[in-house]
């Protein structure tokens, strides 16, 4: 089958960054299904991984984990899906990836397409929407609230707290496109967003962010004026130790912090005790490396979003479409992403 990986890591310029090749097609076992890929996409992670991890000895490494595609063999403790299925998800970090015509996935961490939007559309948005929705339920402890239900309070605790507000900084991006709609939609509460350049600013405000500032200028100034005072919570998407020392001002006492990027200088957080402020980490591959006991809470949540979009609360974040799948158009996505100007998800499609 085709496939698409590297020997070596280095910098994208380089020829042979990504190359086009055959490899054979693996067989399903025990919970895995065998998708035939239709429709990929590329995240930060797959340059940092491309940029810096070694593969085995002599073995081709193939990147990639969003995926879109069919269910063409099962194994045979598999309960959740049949052949034929269409399906999503963001796979496995320890196994080869989405970037080939064939992959191995756990159905645990699978769910069923949305049938409202193309393959490409999809593609876009697994793993953005995995990581969305454990930032916002499972480290926050945000409760997910239908239209219907939005007049209740989001949080436990007194019926008098304030209504929450949450600064997502890079909110343009992969994951700030998804976070922002699932905050707005599913939570009570005001949604700040930032982004720099007036076509990221604009793109955020589409997607129903109620505030949108700027991540270059100063954020307590920039929340004063907008009338913001403190926010309850605070994620960073990006360059977090850029902005720390901002969060810790802006936000709340007893207030929350969560990031997903990796700091590149260190964070001082005895800064957070004063205001008793909680950090948290979310690593959406956390469930998946580790087979926890809740690893198919992914398949649960990729089923909701899926529902989400159908029933027309949420949108795909697809930003740009590169193309079929192969290590020329995969490189130019790549530059695309290292160049940190991307808005929205870029995709590719088909062999």
């Amino acid at each position: 089958m085709k496939a698409i990986g590297y020997l070596h890591p280095q910098s994208i310029e380089q020829k042979d960054a990504l190359v086009d090749i055959e490899i054979p097609k693996p067989k399903a076992e025990g919970r895995d299904l065998l998708v035939k890929v239709q429709a990929i996409s590329v995240n930060p992670v797959d340059t940092k991984i491309r940029a810096a991890v070694s593969p085995e000895v002599g073995q081709h490494k193939i990147l990639g984990w969003d995926a879109v595609g069919e269910v063409v063999a099962t194994g045979d403790q598999v309960d959740l899906f049949n052949v034929g299925d269409q399906v999503w998800y963001a796979g496995d970090l320890t196994r080869p990836g989405s970037n080939a015509e064939y992959q191995l996935v756990d159905e645990r961490i699978v769910g069923i397409k949305p049938k409202s939007i193309s393959n490409a559309e999809a593609a876009a948005m697994p793993l953005t929407a995995i990581t969305a929705w454990e930032l916002l339920f499972d480290r926050l402890g945000f409760i997910p609230l239908l239209p219907d239900d939005k007049q209740q309070n989001t949080q436990s605790g007194s019926s008098a707290a304030p209504q929450p507000s949450i600064l997502i900084i890079g909110a343009a991006g992969g994951v700030g496109s998804i976070l922002t709609q699932l905050a707005k939609q599913l939570t009570n509460a005001m949604v700040i967003g930032t982004a720099s350049r007036p076509e990221s600013q604009g793109w955020v405000r589409e997607l129903g962010a109620d505030h949108v500032i700027s991540h270059s200028q100063p954020l307590e100034s920039q929340l004063n004026t907008i009338g913001i005072s403190e926010v309850s919570h605070a994620i960073s998407l990006n360059h977090t130790d850029q902005h720390f020392d901002q969060l810790v001002e802006v936000l709340a006492p007893q207030g929350k912090l969560a990031l997903i990027d990796d700091p590149q200088e260190a964070i001082d957080i005895k800064r957070l005790k004063q205001k008793s402020l909680s950090l948290h980490w979310e690593f959406m591959y956390t469930r998946s490396m580790f087979s926890t006991w809740d690893i198919q809470k992914q398949h649960e949540l990729l089923t909701a979003v899926a529902n989400l979009i159908d029933s027309g609360l949420l949108k795909t974040t697809l930003g740009q479409n590169y193309g079929a799948i192969n290590a020329t158009n995969l490189k130019r996505a790549h530059t695309h992403i290292e160049s940190n100007q991307a808005v929205g998800k870029v995709v590719l499609e088909g062999f």
